[in-house]
């Protein structure tokens, strides 16, 4: 039987959304004219993890100028970068969002819900709260030190390309190709499907 997410209260407060982001949407967004598709890579390996990205993709619904449209199933990931065995392992979920924010703003949402989830950056590789990264958005191509798109590391990342294929299994990664043939090159080893967890889709 699946285990889904019990609703209930998240102990952080997510900000209000910054006016400078509030600026940038126009009436028309509440009905999303003319959206962009985004995908976003969620991950958590301290605290509560599932409770974490549930928050975090309830904070991202309830910001002005997105949906989310639909969330994977959660995949249990040995960190990346670090000794084995040094950190928890992390809960890592794709979303697929609509949004009429560009990506600038986008970017300021993804970090603000980061921090309200006590998300501290002292280290590289380091554990964390909750990572929000901006993986593809609208088959965008930058090399924006500020925001690289399509996210620079996704095509060598099971936890990330295994969640996006399971949600869309047609998902291209600008730059890279189709999802499923890059998940096919790299290695799923320490990327594990969790059936007995689920995050639920805002209403």
């Amino acid at each position: 039987m699946t285990a889904s997410f019990s609703q209930g209260p998240t102990d952080p407060i997510v900000q209000p959304v910054p006016a400078s982001v509030t600026e940038k949407v126009d009436a028309a967004d509440t009905t999303l004219q003319n959206p962009k598709w985004a995908v976003l890579s969620l991950g958590s390996n301290l605290g509560n993890r599932l409770e974490t990205l549930q928050g975090a993709i309830d904070a991202l619904e309830d910001t002005p100028g997105v949906r989310v449209k639909a969330v994977s199933p959660v995949y249990e990931t040995e960190p990346w970068g670090v000794e084995p065995g040094s950190q928890p392992t992390y809960f890592n979920a794709v979303v697929l969002l609509k949004t009429t924010l560009p990506p600038s703003s986008l970017l300021e949402r993804a970090h603000a819900i980061e921090e309200a989830f006590h998300r501290v950056r002292d280290e590289r590789w380091g554990p964390r709260t909750l990572d929000v990264d901006i993986v593809s958005y609208a088959g965008v191509v930058s090399d924006d030190p500020q925001l690289t798109l399509p996210h620079p590391r996704a095509h060598e990342r099971a936890f990330v390309l295994a969640p996006w294929h399971d949600v869309d299994p047609e998902a291209e990664l600008p730059g890279h190709g189709a999802v499923a043939g890059l998940l096919d090159t790299v290695t799923r080893a320490g990327v594990a499907p969790r059936a007995d967890l689920e995050l639920r889709l805002p209403e």
